[in-house]
């Protein structure tokens, strides 16, 4: 024990603690190609590869399903149908029957309906060619449109009202009717799905899963098997990607891994290949919007009668809480005082879509921006005149049509800051004669401001858990419920714990997720993943923390108080001690260094019958200045420059979340220009490679590109040391990019003509938006 003054203390910090800008955790393994994720562990004795016969009918009876050369092929150790399924044969999430395993009939071109376990996957592949399924055809609904009318859906409709909507379009001084949509988008993480299960004693398993949400998949495995949870622990060291795409739907592919490896009595593994992997699971819903409205000469909207429609597949799966979603952010930044919207998730026989970063959010502002983009071009306005007096804020424009109140809004300032150092003004004049000396190229120049809510629309899954050991060398050991699938979670938290104990981060060692140390958990979604499972880490340091410092105390001979945890060492009256020292210090006292945390967002309740309440513990703002330029004779485009302000709170990490805010930007950019999903007549998805689906690469980033993160804004709300949700957020802020390819047509063909431009806004999308092809 040291005897110092208090003043060395004094200046100095932890390293790697919050607010401090370090490396994922992972960065250097990443780059070295040395991090493991499931594909790349070591293959355990005995173990099978699994392969899934997968449908080739849109909608159909099976009539014939003949597997008995697949049964005796070279290397088959294990074949299933969904009739020797040990359990019941459903992965749904939320609601029921939505099978594992076709059994009948089948509803999507790619639905799996039986899995093989071979040797190698090479012969698992190869058998799974020889099965014999015959079929008798049925009608198929594959659109949106055919979906709607049909009156075929998945979930029972859903209405949020406000205000009178019918009185209030009486009073209007003018009325406009307008339709948007938007197309899906796939996943294409760089990992696809995978999943190994592992049999051990009587009914226990340990399944190792690619996915967001080890707690589901330990449901839906336990369903499938017939086990109780105990019995199933599902681990997670990290993902490949995920965006959504591994929330729900991982747990077919556990699953699967998990039934086979039940079945045969050895571990199995399944990795499906990117040709599978686009057929077989879900995307993004794609949406369409239609609305009336009514609005003054101010182009102020009134009165507005809003439909969203959105794809949602052969089953629900996620698509009732992503429609939800999808209401409740149809305002984007705006105050809509009488406003009515139903929403559909309409049934079509292909494949069932699912979460995707933004959770509905995205396909609701599209809707609002073409509310805006359409009064604007009605009047004969600018997009930011029109949005001007739509904006939330003044005496009782305060209000979400669901019926929260918008406080603590930053939309003012960041959209001056943006205007004033990205110099809208003036390259708006720039582009203006540009464009008149330029008969082929042509450039636009759009602003898109963003609010965003931050929790799960249901209150229940706003909760997580950590559990936190200290060891006697000073080591520490963390494991939470969130994971990590390259956005930095497990650095943040770490982050929060080096700053609660004020040790160097170096000294903090986080585990793989796992479910039988952190029960319950809720998805890693979102955009709640630091808020939850950071808070629930703090309070089980904070817990260790206050047993240390009585230690201390005493130790010391100072009051409770008195004690103080700085730069790696605890300070008390003339002494101190380093972390390590009081560490062994408690293990000598026989007091506890180890504790579970737990955290439950607190005033947040939702009526998802009526749709109202406060969904959102917060709001998240941002802003996005993009200029495009297009070829007006082939419909190529690039994004030119993107300025990018948002609003992160007080940042846990800010060369991480700048990193979030490029790569979820670029993501949506992805969406709203070039990545399209196209099915044939019989509905056979034919972009399912990425020789037909594109995504961006390096080279189709803005050349200019700024991004800033909103200074001095701590978030108003208690969260996580003052901290702001970064996942979703900025992938909307794309549709500055679409708008100002908007803009450019417009120059063109005018303001009115432009809104027939569709998402993704493809080269053949502006052709056609030119009314230069059909």
């Amino acid at each position: 024990m040291n005897v110092i003054s208090t003043s060395s203390k004094d200046g100095l910090r932890a390293k790697g603690g919050v607010g401090q800008s370090i490396a994922h955790e992972s960065a250097n393994r990443h780059v070295r190609g040395s991090a493991i994720y499931v594909d790349d562990m070591p293959e355990t004795e005995g173990l099978l590869h699994a392969w899934v016969i997968l449908s080739d009918r849109a909608h159909a009876k099976i009539t014939t399903l003949d597997l008995s050369a697949v049964k005796v092929a070279p290397g088959v150790v294990c074949v299933c149908t969904a009739d020797d399924i040990p359990g019941a044969n459903d992965v749904a999430p939320i609601l029921s029957n939505e099978p594992l395993l076709a059994k009948n009939v089948v509803e999507y071109w790619g639905q799996a309906i039986s899995i093989i376990a071979a040797e190698t996957e090479a012969q698992a592949r190869a058998a799974a060619s020889l099965a014999v399924i015959e079929y008798e055809n049925l009608p198929a609904l594959l659109t949106i449109d055919a979906a709607l009318e049909a009156k075929s859906l998945v979930i029972k409709p859903m209405v949020m009202v406000r205000g009178d909507v019918d009185g209030a379009f009486a009073r209007v001084g003018h009325m406009l009717e307008g339709e948007v949509r938007a197309g899906g988008q796939d996943h294409f993480y760089l990992e696809t799905h995978v999943a190994q299960a592992e049999p051990a004693e009587e009914d226990e398993m340990r399944v190792i899963s690619s996915t967001q949400h080890p707690s589901e998949v330990q449901h839906i495995v336990c369903r499938l098997l017939g086990a109780p949870y105990a019995a199933i622990t599902v681990e997670v060291r990290r993902m490949g990607g995920g965006f959504g795409g591994k929330e729900s739907q991982a747990s077919q592919i556990a699953g699967m891994a998990a039934v086979l490896a039940r079945l045969s009595r050895r571990p199995v593994r399944l990795r499906l290949s990117r040709d599978v992997d686009m057929m077989m699971t879900g995307k993004r819903h794609d949406v369409l919007g239609r609305f009336k409205l009514g609005f003054d000469d101010t182009g102020r909207i009134e009165a507005a009668d809003i439909v969203i429609a959105i794809r949602a597949g052969n089953v629900p799966d996620l698509s009732g809480p992503v429609l939800q979603r999808a209401l409740c952010h149809v305002d984007n930044a705006y105050y809509l005082p009488n406003v009515r919207v139903n929403g559909y998730a309409c049934k079509t026989h292909t494949v069932s879509n699912t979460a995707f970063r933004g959770f509905g959010g995205p396909q609701g502002m599209v809707v609002a921006e073409a509310m805006i983009a359409h009064v604007a071009a009605k009047l004969g306005k600018t997009l930011d005149e029109v949005r001007a007096v739509n904006y939330y804020g003044g005496e009782g424009r305060d209000t979400t049509p669901y019926g929260q109140r918008v406080t603590d809004n930053n939309m003012p300032r960041i959209l001056k800051e943006v205007e004033e150092s990205a110099s809208i003004a003036a390259r708006r004049e720039a582009n203006a004669a540009f464009n008149a000396s330029s008969p082929i190229v042509k450039k636009g120049l759009a602003l898109f401001p963003l609010k965003f809510g931050i929790s799960f629309n249901m209150p229940t899954l706003n909760q997580a858990g950590a559990l936190i050991h200290v060891y006697t060398d000073g080591s520490v050991h963390l494991n939470q419920g969130g994971t990590e699938m390259g956005q930095g979670l497990y650095l943040k938290v770490a982050q929060v714990v080096a700053e609660s104990f004020q040790i160097d981060i170096e000294h903090v060692r986080v585990s793989s997720t796992r479910t039988d140390k952190v029960p319950n958990t809720s998805a890693t979604a979102a955009s709640a993943g630091s808020d939850l499972n950071g808070m629930a880490a703090l309070a089980a340091a904070e817990t260790i923390k206050a047993r240390m410092r009585d230690v201390a105390a005493a130790k010391f001979g100072v009051a409770v108080d008195e004690v103080i945890f700085a730069n790696g060492r605890i300070y008390g009256g003339q002494k101190s001690l380093s972390f390590a020292e009081l560490a062994k210090c408690c293990w000598l006292e026989r007091v506890s260094l180890s504790a579970a945390g737990f955290y439950k967002t607190p005033d947040i309740h939702f009526d998802a019958e009526t749709c109202t309440g406060e969904p959102f513990y917060y709001f998240t703002y941002g802003v996005c200045a993009a200029e495009a330029a297009i070829d007006t004779l082939t419909g190529e485009n690039r994004i030119l420059r993107a300025d990018i302000i948002e609003d992160v709170g007080a940042s846990l990490n800010p060369v991480i979340d700048i990193g979030q805010i490029e790569g979820a930007f670029i993501q949506g950019m992805g969406w709203l220009t070039m990545e399209e999903l196209w099915w044939d007549k019989d509905g056979r998805l034919k972009t399912h490679a990425p020789s037909t689906y594109k995504i961006p690469t390096s080279r189709d980033i803005p050349v200019d590109f700024r991004v800033k993160l909103l200074g001095d804004a701590p978030n108003a709300k208690p969260t996580i040391f003052r901290s702001k949700a970064i996942g979703e957020p900025p992938f909307m802020l794309a549709l500055a990019c679409f708008l100002a390819l908007q803009d450019a047509v417009a120059s063109v063909v005018g303001a009115e003509k432009a809104l027939r431009l569709e998402a993704p806004a493809t080269p053949e999308a502006i052709l056609r938006a030119l009314g230069r092809v059909e």
